[in-house]
């Protein structure tokens, strides 16, 4: 009988440990890999500084357009501006211009 009890007791403690360090094991593992664990805390950060150098690109690209859209307003045309996007558009090509043709790869 006290060998009975004596090895229950033993594997009830070394069940509940084994069930601890199992629980343990799980939430440290979802802590390192999990959706909000350190590796994702990684990726976003990359991802952030992506996206912080893709706006810085593309606010300067915001401002360079907005300076020729400046150029192009009804209150103040620049004539330079005005004849290179009708050549553009027209595909017109001034007698004294001379025109290269260039081969697209």
């Amino acid at each position: 009988m006290v060998s009975r009890r004596r090895l229950r007791t033993v594997l009830t403690a070394l069940c509940l440990y084994t069930m601890a360090a199992a629980l343990i094991g799980y939430f440290g593992i979802n802590a390192f890999t999990g959706n909000r664990g350190l590796t994702a805390k990684q990726d976003i950060d990359r991802q952030l500084a992506e996206l912080t150098a893709e706006i810085g690109r593309l606010k300067a690209e915001r401002t360079v357009w907005a300076r020729r859209v400046s150029l192009l307003r009804s209150d103040r045309i620049d004539p330079d501006m005005l004849d290179e996007r009708a050549r553009v558009l027209l595909n017109y090509a001034h007698p004294n211009d001379v025109v290269l043709f260039v081969k697209q790869p």
